[in-house]
């Protein structure tokens, strides 16, 4: 089972490492394995929320995730976002920044530091929403009650996470307009390129999200009708519509799990650059990190682990607010890579240590109420 799953992420960590002998020797070596090390790290929240998404999912977008999925977030964020950014930002064509990134590495890595404020605020707000919209949803298992309860009763107010995350937001930027005014306006830009990106990971969000939840209600919807419709597709011969309606849901959610990866990949390839600015080795040190998450995420589906340890989701969405609060936060202040994945790890761990007490207190009581049936049984 663990190489069935792992398989892919065992080969390409062997050619990722061969290849970054090949090209810089062991120094190379050393760097890729570190950022491996980052990726996963940094992302192992990304797995949790990924894997209650992709139980969903049948076998066959499960392994559309593990090969599409992994080109888009390997290739795509890892390789070819870092560019973008810099083309963007620094106002050049695509084949300028790639060749920038190959041969003026310092220049490069300023660019993407000076990006950095459109990049934190798209993907925190991104992340923020998805943070919000979980603590304020009424449900039967709560983790940390004392909280979680309070917050689902004022989550029945329409709208709310939409609201106090651009209440967030103007914050944010309302604190760049200060600071422009104090230091002679050097921050004008800056506050506003952190109001519209910000507003395009909100938007983002609520229309992958929206159309991602609508088509998986309509799939819900249409299953309560499958006894019947597949009877009349076997006197009519005709296909059920359920099928169709089957694969645009997957795509949909297929669609939010990329945008969620692409976010929760902002951190790791902003860190990244605090290890090198070698856009080749971040490429492969990033992309071995990432295959390892899309393997653990098909890991804790297909174990069910999620539905042992109950408070695991719970734990990596709180890992999730904690990294949009510390994505904005960036924007205006320097936080050590340290600090930024070792909250998620902490967090993660904290549940699964909960969920592991809960289930031994589960079954304690369960041991305890046998012990009475059998005494009252022996009794009679």
């Amino acid at each position: 089972m663990v190489l069935k799953t792992f398989g892919w992420s065992f080969a390409v960590t062997a050619l990722g490492l061969v290849a970054a002998v090949l090209y810089g020797g062991w120094a190379a070596f050393g760097v890729v394995a570190i950022l491996s090390v980052l990726e996963i790290s940094l992302s192992f929240d990304n797995a949790v929320v990924n894997a209650g998404i992709l139980k969903k999912m049948n076998a066959f977008w499960q392994k559309i995730f593990l090969t599409i999925g992994i080109l888009i977030a390997v290739f795509g964020m890892r390789l070819v976002f870092p560019v973008v950014i810099v083309a963007i930002s620094a106002k050049l064509g695509p084949i300028e920044a790639v060749d920038l990134a190959l041969t003026d590495k310092d220049m490069y890595q300023q660019y993407v530091t000076d990006a950095h404020p459109s990049i934190a605020a798209f993907g925190g707000m991104f992340l923020l929403m998805i943070f919000l919209d979980f603590i304020f949803e009424d449900r039967d298992i709560k983790w940390l009650g004392w909280l979680e309860r309070p917050l689902s009763k004022l989550g029945k107010i329409d709208m709310l996470s939409a609201c106090i995350a651009m209440i967030v937001l103007l914050i944010t930027s309302m604190t760049f307009a200060t600071n422009a005014h104090q230091h002679g306006g050097a921050h004008v830009d800056k506050a506003q390129t952190v109001l519209i990106s910000g507003l395009a990971g909100l938007i983002t969000y609520l229309v992958v999200g929206g159309l991602s939840g609508y088509f998986e209600g309509k799939l819900e919807e249409e299953e309560e009708r499958e006894h019947e419709e597949e009877e009349a597709a076997e006197r009519t011969g005709k296909p059920r519509s359920a099928v169709a309606l089957a694969g645009k849901a997957a795509f949909f959610m297929f669609l939010y799990l990329e945008v969620l990866d692409a976010s929760f990949s902002f951190d790791g390839v902003i860190g990244a650059f605090a290890i090198t600015n070698d856009i080749v080795l971040m490429a492969l040190g990033l992309g071995i990190g990432a295959m390892y998450v899309r393997s653990l995420t098909v890991y804790l589906v297909r174990q069910g682990t999620l539905d042992d340890y109950v408070y695991l989701e719970h734990g990596a969405h709180y890992a999730i607010g904690a990294l949009a609060a510390i994505l904005l936060v960036t924007i205006q202040y320097e936080i050590n890579e340290f600090i930024t994945g070792s909250v998620g790890v902490i967090l993660i761990a904290w549940s699964f240590w909960s969920s592991v007490r809960r289930n031994k207190a589960l079954a304690a009581a369960e041991g305890k109420a046998d012990a009475s049936k059998e005494e009252v049984s022996s009794g009679v």
